[in-house]
């Protein structure tokens, strides 16, 4: 009892992770119930039209996910700067994270056109390509405020201020449903809008949160504390470094939902109803997949802030006490999948077409097995590779990612599928391959420590001077 109360307790401890974290996994939870019901909705719209979302969000989000997770990345300097006691060097460096990404935004709108040819080459259901096409083309003109969002929310995550990362997130989730409906079915006078109703609604929601980080961040408090206000010039040196650490964590993540997105086109070549249970058995996945993700964002946070601090021991103890949580939540979560698929499937089934679903209900069931037995070691990856990037190891995670999603999941994926005539089972046994290693090598990396030598801020070599009257009274 008295070594459960140990790890309980004290820096680094379970309830100082729960206490960060638990923010960030509603939040997370508010962000999947939405894309549940987004892709719920869209079930009831038609089989082509989430099959074309799911494979459109996967291939966007390869781009736009790069973006908010090299944005997202501003977590680990402000934790630091907050953990080696530099408040004043928080703003400038949630400036570099803004101008960021409104050049992003750019870049991504400018890739818009491209969306259609991208997926006349995969060669799916023309009226697949359809749908796919329209919910990139979207989210990529509407990229910016999404990876404003992300970016700003790690002003808060930094800190350990999660609580308004939860209410911004249940806000953009709430305005995001309302008009999934209004614009997905053509609802009190919208436009029926189909998949591109949903696009819609995810770029307008989104700039809704951003909208709300930026009022809280320039208010009077914050403009005092922490420079939110006249930390506003652009710095050479600190946005290189954001880049320099942020990127590879971007580019893993980016490459990743890439590497995914390719094997969801690999799998609508073996047809329509296997592309459809797989883009139902993913998002049942994400449903219970999120949380750790926000858990993972604690993680980052309490590495970085206790780095700062130069407790390397307490930021190691924090990491395997959110690893102790997720691997309870997760083997629980695995368990539903074998035991209740039915139940699980039953709301995708409510409002489809029966003899559409005849065929993706029994295929998802089927690998929804594949998803309770590779969760773990997913988990295993989120964490201890959050842990990495919390001290500025973003490159090994890069490297991984890229070398294993090709030589363990799409390559072989393609070969016995494309060219072999394997079925959707033998797909996602590659898949798995691909989670088992990239987990219990993740875990292998950490636990030889180099991590925690690592720093992502520069040293404290002058003091600050003190806050102007500008500075306190703001503009």
């Amino acid at each position: 009892m008295e070594r459960l109360r140990g790890r309980w307790r004290g820096a680094g401890g379970v309830a100082e992770v729960l206490a960060l974290a638990y923010p960030l996994i509603l939040s997370q939870m508010s962000f999947t119930v939405g894309m549940f019901i987004d892709r719920l909705f869209l079930t009831w719209y038609s089989a082509e039209a989430v099959a074309g979302a799911v494979t459109g969000a996967f291939t966007t989000w390869s781009l736009i996910g790069l973006c908010i997770a090299t944005g997202e990345y501003l977590t680990a300097f402000i934790a630091q700067y907050h953990g080696s006691g530099r408040p004043r060097r928080i703003g400038p460096a949630v400036w570099q994270g803004i101008y960021f990404s409104l050049l992003a935004g750019l870049l991504l709108a400018a890739l818009s056109p491209l969306a259609p040819a991208v997926f006349a080459w995969a060669g799916h259901d023309p009226a697949v390509q359809r749908y796919e096409a329209a919910f990139s083309r979207i989210c990529l003109l509407g990229g910016c405020p999404i990876v404003l969002m992300a970016t700003l929310s790690s002003f808060f995550a930094g800190r350990g201020r999660t609580k308004v990362v939860l209410v911004a997130n249940i806000l953009v989730t709430a305005v995001n449903l309302l008009l999934d409906y209004l614009w997905i079915f053509g609802k009190a006078g919208f436009p029926r809008w189909g998949v591109a109703g949903a696009a819609l609604a995810t770029v307008t929601a989104q700039s809704c949160g951003a909208a709300f980080y930026l009022a809280i961040i320039l208010g009077r408090e914050h403009r005092r504390a922490f420079a939110t206000w006249t930390g506003w010039r652009f710095e050479r040196a600190l946005f290189g470094r954001l880049l320099r650490y942020g990127l590879p964590a971007g580019l893993q993540y980016s490459l990743e939902i890439l590497a995914f997105a390719f094997f969801l086109m690999i799998v609508g070549r073996i047809g329509t109803s296997p592309l459809a249970a797989s883009g139902v058995a993913f998002n049942l996945n994400m449903i219970v997949f999120m949380p750790t993700l926000g858990l993972g964002l604690a993680v980052s946070s309490l590495v970085a802030r206790y780095l700062g601090a130069e407790r390397p021991e307490v930021a190691e103890r924090a990491t395997w006490s959110a690893f102790g949580i997720s691997m309870s939540y997760m083997s629980l979560c695995s368990a539903l999948y074998v035991l209740l698929p039915r139940l699980l499937l039953a709301p995708y089934a409510a409002g489809a077409d029966p003899a559409a679903f005849a065929e993706i209900g029994p295929v998802a069931a089927v690998l929804l097995r594949f998803v309770a037995i590779y969760s773990i070691f997913d988990m295993m990856n989120v964490i201890f590779a959050a842990g990495l990037k919390g001290a500025g190891d973003t490159t090994y995670p890069l490297a991984l990612t890229v070398f294993l999603s090709w030589t363990a999941m799409l390559l072989p994926a393609y070969l016995l599928c494309v060219r072999g005539g394997a079925g959707v089972y033998t797909a996602w046994w590659c898949a798995s391959a691909y989670i088992f290693l990239v987990g219990l090598l993740m875990l292998r990396r950490f636990r030889a420590g180099r991590w925690k030598a690592m720093r992502v801020t520069e040293p404290a070599l002058l003091d600050l001077p003190p806050l102007g009257a500008s500075e306190l009274v703001g503009p």
